[in-house]
């Protein structure tokens, strides 16, 4: 790629997942084969950083999911200790809705200093519309973002359709939309999450499955202002991604919010 083409814009990464060395590569491989697609890379933190700079990513929102209860404090500490490290890491911690503690989860996010909380519905097998999910909105409304995936055709775990009721109940909690509100769901996601003002999407595991024409129009329809670049790493690469997202044909204003204006606006950089 011609480094002219993205050297004039800051550049953050908003969907990044991390695992510890020694099990990063079997975690890897099952993500892999939940989604039945070739994995870019292995979910190390060095790793992402080698491929975020070949783009000159400056800053990567890192993540990952406790897919039963016991992992929950593990992982947040992990995620806390990577950010320690890496100055640039922006970390999210997690919970699960059948953790004996939820409110304990949440205090060790805070204690830790992370920034918000990620949940993966179809992972960790729960409507993201049930009672049990919704105490953890409870908690953290007003106090701690959410980045929740959404949409699956296979699930209806984390369907458009119950993270709207997310919005509808939450006004005030701040929810990051992976996947453009919904992956391999994009026609009812753009029909049921936009025009909520508590609700930003991110782009990542998006463009290469549409026109680079219908992309746009999806973007535009939730707004540039609330729309992140990301790379949901280690599953795509950096370069090849932002190739994609340069042929969607927006402005140089517009790139700029994508990449990384309205994600330092949305959590306030």
């Amino acid at each position: 790629m011609d480094k002219e083409l993205y050297e004039k814009y800051e550049i953050i990464d908003a969907h990044a997942h991390i695992f510890p060395e020694k099990i990063a590569e079997k975690a890897t491989v099952n993500v892999g084969k939940f989604y039945d697609l070739h994995m870019d890379s292995c979910g190390m933190s060095v790793k992402l950083i080698e491929g975020g700079s070949t783009i000159g990513v400056s800053k990567y929102l890192v993540c990952s999911t406790a897919t039963v209860p016991h992992q929950v404090r593990v992982i947040n500490s992990f995620i806390a200790e990577e950010c320690g490290k890496h100055p640039q890491f922006f970390g999210f911690g997690t919970t699960h809705p059948q953790s004996d503690d939820i409110e304990g989860d949440i205090a060790q996010i805070k204690e830790l200093g992370l920034h918000g909380v990620k949940l993966h519905p179809d992972f960790q097998e729960f409507d993201a519309d049930s009672p049990e999910a919704f105490k953890i909105y409870e908690i953290i409304e007003g106090e701690l973002p959410l980045l929740i995936h959404c949409g699956d055709p296979r699930y209806d775990y984390s369907a458009p359709a119950k993270i709207r009721k997310i919005c509808e109940n939450f006004p005030k909690l701040k929810l990051q939309a992976a996947h453009i509100g919904g992956y391999q769901r994009w026609d009812e996601a753009e029909e049921l999450l936009t025009g909520f003002e508590n609700l930003s999407v991110d782009i990542c595991s998006s463009l290469a499955f549409m026109t680079p024409e219908r992309a746009a129009e999806r973007i535009r329809k939730f707004g540039v202002e609330k729309s992140f670049f990301g790379c949901d790493f280690p599953m795509w690469n950096h370069e090849e991604e932002l190739e994609r997202f340069f042929k969607l044909g927006f402005s140089e204003t517009e790139n700029r919010m994508i990449l990384a204006e309205s994600f330092k606006n949305f959590y306030n950089i």
